[in-house]
């Protein structure tokens, strides 16, 4: 058996993207700005679905961004949280980003995690997820979100991880439904498991 080499980069547009911003996004609304602005930019460059993701240090620095590259990548887990926690685990060099909750880094979503990313969450030593459009706002376009605790953000809190949910909600609302309405993809929408 030849079995293929697993990788993944983020599209080249992202360096050029971020080679005009700033390397400190000092509030929360700045660094969900810039999520909503790497999801929009997603969909225009053709790269993956209308989802973007960071991860930032306590002082605001961007440690790395985050895109969804399920469609393009033909990988089901490639969200832009996945992408993101993945990203920052390897320029740190280690697994658990906090480093066993000696360090804080934040991740912000342009959407509420579905239940993968919930789940990796906690894994990834993430100590704050922001959030700007809400699983429902997902779901209305027609993303399955998957069997998520209806209690998961005090899932996440329970182990310490703050949540923060709503920042430019509708600015992350609106490019969802661009995607959407501009006949982009809906992956894994609600499709019944074959046995």
């Amino acid at each position: 058996m030849n079995l293929p080499a697993f990788t993944f980069r983020l599209p080249a547009w992202v360096d050029v993207f971020l080679n005009h911003q700033p390397a400190v996004y000092s509030t929360i609304e700045d660094r969900m700005r810039l999520v909503v602005d790497l999801a929009r930019k997603n969909i225009a460059n053709e790269s993956g679905g209308p989802f973007g993701a960071a991860v930032f240090d306590a002082s605001g620095t961007l440690i790395t961004p985050g895109v969804n590259l399920v469609i393009t990548a033909n990988c089901s887990v490639l969200h832009a949280e996945i992408t993101a926690m993945v990203m920052a685990q390897k320029i740190l060099g280690r697994y658990d980003i906090s480093d066993g909750g000696r360090m804080n880094f934040e991740l912000v979503s342009s959407s509420e995690p579905c239940a993968m990313c919930f789940g990796a969450i906690p894994w990834s030593g993430v100590r704050r997820l922001v959030c700007g459009a809400r699983a429902e706002d997902a779901e209305a376009v027609g993303f399955d979100e998957g069997p998520k605790p209806a209690d998961w953000v005090r899932a996440l809190t329970d182990r310490g991880i703050e949540v923060t949910r709503d920042v430019l909600r509708s600015e992350a609302v609106s490019v969802l439904k661009d995607y959407a309405a501009g006949g982009g993809l809906i992956y894994n929408a609600g499709q019944p498991l074959v046995p």
